[in-house]
């Protein structure tokens, strides 16, 4: 037991007493005991959780610093103490805002949350970051960089040397604060597959327990569905007729209809989940980080750069980051977990000195594990869009037009209703390529609008398209440092299209959709083709259009597998602990194994949600014998 005396608001000395484990807080000022029985100041500033807490310049400004600024920032200085948390969380997207949460359930611990952008809210208004809120908006965030790390692949030799952009978020929420709120689980072979990859107790029945605790749908709890968790799913509320044509000519094409691709039945055709709640985008943001502000024991900093990991032999004992030009350390009394994404988690720990040994070497940064795995096995999702021309006036083409959009943003603003309070991307499904497929390995998400250049490009005409691309494509790629400046972005190299069998994937995949496109259903509304063309009709024709307008479905991931010991390319073990080091974790997609066939959201916040049970000493939660839909026979395509 200790005796502290502080000075509460009013002058007024108080004393404090304190118990090692215990969290007391008394006149406004808050005490993490840990075992050395350091001081730690204050974890979270003082007012209401929606006050603003900077200037109206730093909320609308991204994060951003010049190297000039990196390699001039200030040190600590030797009197300023440093603070230190039980947990100290790297990134607040998809899954650091899971974690943030979950861990700091337990009154007995703390957590500082690190971000490298901003809030999601600008001055605590909703209606005002309408940009990422409105799900409608979201072409908006992917133009800018903003709240957007913008990245850029090397060009890719087999898609006609072009260099690919990535978009990935740099705000609260992450990526789930700009993805188009698509809710796909992926199929159960998926995590089936992780198991016989290495990573023990990722299997179906161990995973579905977490994607239940995480969700709450809105048609209600089922075996396969959440009723009670923070993260809210509900269906398109549109009902528009095009997506009505897509479901049944996919029906009439021979695919059976699905009425829940995340349940039962992932094959076929139906309408999908999203992660929307009464006309707003539900990110992690919303649904996990800013009902846990409130918690004295958790600290969320926004515009902090980490730049390092810190190490006292082989454990990990805090971070560096910058902020506000200043450099800044914090410790870590039990973990250090990065949560950055399958780009910014290998690139910290390469930084940290955690990778190829001969890589690092050449950079001059020094050696601290060497785990060949770091930045390898990059997996993404590729994809193309076919378009048809409408020939009734019933696409989204008006609703981009400025009258139009204002009348749009003013009901959303009032009401949360209309156009505004959806995606659009409320029909879709899952089919299998070819015979001997065991599940679907091609994904489709229809819109009854026309997108350019990732919504860059206003649309020309009056069309609708389906988003289509193989789930599970052999070729693999990988990325790597620039430089030791950590503001220089990585060298990203996918790899894209590198074997055949993604090549003959892609064929069929126009092919496929250009049949389902031509049944009767569309009749009412089938013009011309626009995309790829009635001119590109044979297989190296076909070829040349899918060099030259796939792209990324923002998907990547795999960067620091989780897989056994023994595994040479292995980053973390079963529990997300990195190999050969201590009080060290990585939590996010990067971790995936191998890349699931859909979605990664949903995934990454059901990984976040296991590991957050694993570090809490908590009894893994499990299902056992869910029946999943197997394909009457595996002969035909369908």
């Amino acid at each position: 037991m200790l005796c502290l005396t502080t000075r509460s608001l009013t002058g007024a000395q108080r004393a404090v007493t304190w118990r090692q484990g215990r969290f007391i807080r008394d006149c406004r000022c808050f005490f993490s005991i840990v075992p050395e029985c350091r001081f730690v100041p204050k974890t979270r500033k003082m007012g209401p959780p929606s006050s603003p807490s900077s200037s109206f310049s730093s909320h609308y400004r991204c994060f951003t610093v010049s190297s000039s600024q990196w390699s001039s920032a200030s040190s600590p200085t030797a009197d300023q103490k440093t603070p230190s948390y039980s947990y100290v969380i790297i990134g607040a997207g998809s899954a650091g805002c899971v974690l943030a949460n979950r861990l700091t359930e337990d009154a007995q611990e703390s957590a500082l949350l690190l971000e490298a952008g901003p809030k999601d809210r600008w001055l605590g208004s909703l209606r005002l970051s309408w940009k990422i809120h409105m799900p409608a908006a979201l072409i908006y965030n992917l133009c800018d960089d903003k709240y957007n790390w913008f990245y850029h692949t090397l060009p890719q030799a087999n898609m006609d040397n072009r260099v690919m952009y990535w978009p990935r978020g740099r705000v609260w929420g992450g990526s789930s604060s700009l993805n188009a709120m698509v809710y796909i689980r992926g199929h159960a072979e998926d995590y089936n597959r992780w198991q016989r990859e290495g990573a023990d107790g990722w299997d179906y029945e161990h995973c579905l327990p977490y994607f239940r605790k995480a969700q709450c749908h809105e048609l209600g709890e089922n075996r396969y569905r959440g009723g009670s968790g923070p993260l809210q799913v509900s269906r398109g509320k549109t009902n528009h007729p095009l997506h009505k044509a897509f479901i049944e000519a996919g029906r009439q094409a021979g695919y059976p209809f699905t009425d829940d691709m995340n349940g039962y039945q992932q094959e076929g055709v139906g309408w999908m989940d999203m992660t929307i709640y009464k006309g707003k985008r539900w990110s992690t943001a919303s649904a996990y980080l800013r009902p846990a502000l409130g918690r004295p024991n958790l600290k969320a900093e926004v515009r902090c750069l980490t730049t390092k990991i810190l190490f006292d032999g082989n454990r990990a004992v805090g971070v560096e980051y910058i902020q506000n030009g200043q450099k800044k350390k914090v410790f870590a009394e039990k973990e250090v977990i990065v949560s950055g994404g399958a780009i910014n988690s290998p690139q910290l720990l390469m930084l940290s000195g955690i990778g190829n040994a001969d890589d690092l070497k050449q950079l001059g940064i020094p050696v601290i594990q060497h785990l060949p795995g770091v930045g390898n096995n990059l997996q993404d999702h590729l994809e193309l869009y076919v378009q048809q021309q409408c020939t009734q006036p019933i696409t989204l083409y008006k609703a981009q037009k400025p009258f139009h959009m204002v009348k749009i943003g003013l009901e959303w603003l009032t009401m949360f209703t209309g156009y505004g309070a959806t995606a659009h991307m409320e029909s879709g499904g899952f089919i299998r390529s070819r015979p001997k497929v065991a599940h679907p390995d091609i994904q489709f998400h229809f819109l009854p609008s026309q997108v350019i250049d990732h919504g860059r490009v206003t649309p020309k005409i009056e069309a609708y398209q389906v988003h289509v691309g193989p789930m599970r494509s052999t070729s693999t790629g990988w990325l790597k440092l620039k430089s030791t400046n950590p503001l220089d972005h990585p060298i990203i190299q996918p790899n894209y299209l590198t074997t055949d069998i993604d090549v003959w994937e892609f064929r069929q995949c126009v092919k496929l959709s250009r049949e389902i496109f031509a049944q009767k259903a569309f009749d009412p509304f089938r013009g011309p083709e626009a995309l790829p063309g009635p001119q590109v009709q044979s297989d190296a024709d076909i070829d040349a259009f899918v060099r030259q307008k796939a792209d990324t479905a923002y998907h990547p991931s795999c960067t620091c597998k989780m897989g056994s010991p023994s595994d040479p390319m292995a980053v973390v073990d079963s529990n997300a602990r990195v190999l050969g080091l201590e009080k060290l974790r990585v939590i996010d997609a990067s971790i995936m194994p191998s890349i699931v066939s859909g979605n990664l959201n949903a995934p990454t916040i059901m990984m976040a949600e296991k590991t957050a049970d694993i570090i809490r000493g908590r009894p893994a939660l499990v299902e056992s014998g869910v029946p999943v839909y197997q394909p009457p026979t595996l002969d035909t395509q369908r």
